[in-house]
């Protein structure tokens, strides 16, 4: 399963609790591109630039997907701008993996990213400022849209978006029929 969805949508919170309550693997893509990279993705921004942060970003979804085998039970979160990637899109589509766009509207978007920037001091290279956040919000929605599920966040808790998405994809009966609750 991957998550999709815009900057503050709970891709990697989500996956997480998803991941627990499944015990499933979780991965979030940025983690990897910066174990690969040996820095930090607003380091790569910073120091790099865009274009050299998505090559990194595809060459790692390309390994994370080769290892995926037939039965592998794994939840991986995007970055927001890795499913705008038509080369992304390409490689997702041919691991035949579930696709589920987390969603909010925009100002709740930026205010869930501001209180974590605040909170934690989590950077966010394309953050800038609200006009912008809702611009590139508006332009990468028409991609998100294209997966296989949508699922509404505002006014969730982590946990009540992790058993609707259980619900919407049957996961609940065959995670029970394992003995598991």
């Amino acid at each position: 399963m991957v998550l999709i969805g815009f900057m503050g949508a709970g891709k990697s919170s989500v996956g997480r609790a998803l991941g627990k309550r499944l015990g499933w693997t979780f991965e979030d893509l940025d983690d990897r591109i910066e174990r690969r990279e040996q820095r930090k993705v607003s380091e790569i921004f910073r120091d790099s630039g865009e274009s050299e942060f998505r090559r990194a970003e595809h060459e790692a979804l390309k390994e994370l997907l080769h290892e995926l085998r037939p039965g592998t039970e794994r939840i991986v979160a995007l970055g927001g701008g890795a499913f705008v990637q038509k080369n992304n899109v390409r490689l997702i589509e041919a691991s035949r993996a579930h696709t589920v766009f987390l969603d909010a509207d925009a100002a709740e978007l930026w205010r869930r990213c501001r209180e974590q920037t605040e909170r934690q001091g989590v950077e966010r290279p394309l953050l800038g400022s609200l006009p912008n956040f809702r611009e590139l919000y508006e332009a990468r929605r028409s991609h998100y849209s294209k997966a296989l599920l949508r699922q509404e966040t505002m006014g969730k808790t982590v946990e009540e978006i992790a058993s609707a998405l259980v619900v919407a994809l049957g996961l609940d009966i065959r995670h029970e029929r394992r003995g598991e609750k």
